[in-house]
């Protein structure tokens, strides 16, 4: 049957695939003898095919070999290729054409796509050399080439790291004020390296925060050696100094002394404040938590190291319709992680003793005492641990809501109350006494006075008189500072050389008035001092009502700068400012994310560009 089956011969230039399963009987010659009657190559049943008809064909294999009709059903009847010759279609043609030159601009729109996904998602660079990446790129266009690693490690990300840089550098040059943050890190390698962010406000008050540097450390941590690191950043992006409105830091001896021997502004970061009353907090009543809080901690380790106590949790949870939560495990460095590893401990006891009801897991089972140890402490923390996020925003002003969120923890939240326990009163004293001492030196309250003052859902409401007094003095100061810099700018740049040698062009003469005589008296008697405009300015806004606590302050001053001109400038400059040092936090978050295991040996100049990259992504547009 083989032989009879190998001696037909195939129709030529035929596209459907039915023809894959007919032929027709020879010649002498081996051509065809009959093209209207084909022969089912499977039960060798005669078919008629009449100018090559293919209806008759599939109707055959309908009957006959359904399985057969059904694949090539599925698979489109002109899709197959059979034979040699077949009319190509048109992608396949293109493809067949040469590859992309890479001065085209094709080639060139792809790579950067491909330098996109490569620095935006933080991948490796071998990505690009990986079998599947480029069969996935070949799929999409089968003329693009994809350059090796080694093109975009070494041309294509530095191109545009460059040109992301200029965008950032020019938009610095057209701020009045910016802030700053910095912090240090080491990455998975025990590489240090150090980070600077500058938040600044765009002429619409749109507050905008950029990643400058992560930079690689190798010398000590001393005061000196920071601070020069700091100031050669500045060089290197060519930021001036006198528009530096803070510096935000956690309180880091060195840093703070780098900063104070920098001669800049320093404030200390919000959330380590907090957190730092909370740590000083929970170890002046250490005698009285110890057992509760190891308790909590062995309990949360037991769960976390097995997936089989993980499954019965949630097994216990959907049962008892608890929330579908896992437990947390507290860090010494993430703020609020403790209140919050207490919190779910106490909101999953019920399924937590379901799981453990046993003889080998009683001992993890929290005691009534130790339950009521960790409510107190929970009372006393949580009422804090929300302020912290709140504060920590790098979109929206943080700085001016610090003073407020101090008196209201001080005077409301954290006051013992008389239905708190002996343990909760004295954990909220201590937290109390802590934040004070942070933010009593003179510089920070003059700071923190001055924004919450500028700000208008604020204004004078968390001021007493003498205060309030002191902080209006100092705006005027500053009001009459920034419009004589701007004066002397104006000045300056008016005073170029090309105007000392232009001839004066005498005005046109023409018959003088009643007011031209009596402008000179009208408007020296008008004019008003500097420092009375300043006054003035300022006594109006403070008598208009606060806004809305829920309102945007920046939204406000955009609608009202035209009213109060010499006072938006200054707010400009405090508006800026971080409560907290969480933008650096963030470079780190992204750099521990570019620095893996797999990417350890990455050089450090290559480190900052992709962090760079990463945290500006929105300027990598192509």
């Amino acid at each position: 049957m083989n032989e009879r089956m190998a001696a037909l011969v195939s129709k030529k230039n035929c596209t459907s695939s039915l023809w894959e399963h007919f032929g027709f009987q020879p010649n002498e010659k081996g051509e065809p003898a009959n093209l209207d009657v084909a022969i089912c190559k499977i039960c060798r049943k005669s078919v008629q095919v009449k100018r090559g008809n293919t209806t008759n064909l599939r109707a055959h294999l309908s009957s006959y070999h359904p399985s057969i009709a059904a694949r090539i059903a599925t698979q489109g009847s002109g899709a197959a290729h059979v034979g040699a010759s077949r009319q190509l279609g048109v992608a396949e043609a293109f493809s067949r054409v040469g590859k992309y030159s890479r001065d085209s601009d094709r080639h060139k729109r792809l790579t950067g796509a491909v330098t996109r996904y490569l620095v935006e998602e933080m991948v490796p660079f071998s990505t690009v050399q990986k079998p599947s990446f480029k069969s996935l790129l070949e799929k999409f266009d089968k003329q693009y080439e994809l350059p090796g690693k080694t093109y975009f490690s070494e041309t294509t990300v530095p191109k545009m790291y460059n040109s992301v840089r200029a965008s950032v550098q020019s938009e610095l040059r057209s701020v009045d004020f910016f802030s700053a943050t910095t912090d240090m890190w080491s990455s998975v390698n025990m590489t240090p390296y150090m980070s600077l962010t500058v938040h600044y406000l765009t002429t619409d008050w749109t507050l905008k925060s950029r990643c400058l540097e992560t930079v690689f450390m190798p010398l000590n941590h001393t005061s000196d050696n920071i601070a020069e690191a700091l100031r050669s950043a500045f060089d290197e992006w060519s930021l001036d100094e006198k528009k530096l409105a803070c510096v935000t830091t956690d309180n880091g001896a060195n840093i703070v002394a780098a900063v104070k021997q920098l001669g800049w502004t320093w404030l200390n970061c919000f959330g380590h404040n907090l957190h730092l009353a909370v740590t000083n907090a929970m170890a002046s009543v250490k005698d009285r938590t110890s057992r509760a809080m190891g308790q909590c901690h062995t309990l949360v380790g037991a769960f976390s190291q097995s997936w089989l106590k993980r499954r019965d949790l949630a097994k216990a949870q959907a049962e008892l319709q608890t929330p579908q939560h896992v437990l947390i495990m507290d860090c010494p460095t993430r703020w609020g992680s403790k209140q919050k590893m207490v919190d779910r401990v106490l909101e999953q006891i019920p399924a937590i003793k379901r799981v453990l009801d046993d003889r080998r897991h009683q001992h993890l089972i929290p005691s009534w005492q130790d339950i009521a140890v960790l409510e107190s402490v929970n009372a006393a923390l949580k009422p804090a641990a929300d302020f912290t996020d709140l504060l920590s925003g790098e979109n929206y002003v943080t700085v001016s809501s610090i003073k407020p969120v101090l008196k209201l923890l001080t005077e409301d939240v954290l006051k013992p109350s008389d239905e708190d326990t002996t343990l909760t009163s004295d954990i909220k004293r201590k937290m109390c006494s802590v934040l004070e001492e942070k933010y009593r030196p003179a510089a920070l309250q003059a700071t923190l006075a001055k924004s919450c003052l500028l700000d208008p859902r604020y204004r004078g409401n968390n001021f007493d008189e003498y205060a309030e007094e002191e902080t209006k003095c100092a705006l005027i100061n500053e009001m009459l500072d920034t419009e004589d810099r701007e004066s002397g700018a104006s000045a300056s740049a008016a005073d170029q050389p090309e105007s000392l040698v232009q001839t004066a062009v005498p005005p046109p003469t023409k018959k003088r008035t009643l007011g031209d005589l009596l402008k000179s008296r009208t408007s020296t008697s008008a004019t008003v001092p500097k420092r009375a405009r300043a006054d003035l300015e300022l006594t109006r806004y403070l008598q208009e009502e606060p806004i809305d606590s829920n309102d945007n302050p920046l939204a406000w001053w955009c609608n009202n700068q035209e009213r109060f001109p010499l006072l938006s400038k200054v707010a400009r400059k405090y508006m800026c400012i971080c409560a907290t040092s969480t933008p650096s936090e963030r470079v780190f978050s992204v750099a521990g994310n570019v620095v893996t295991p797999l990417r350890s040996c990455l050089k450090p100049h290559k480190v900052n560009m992709l962090v760079f990259l990463a945290r500006n992504k929105d300027m990598t547009e192509l």
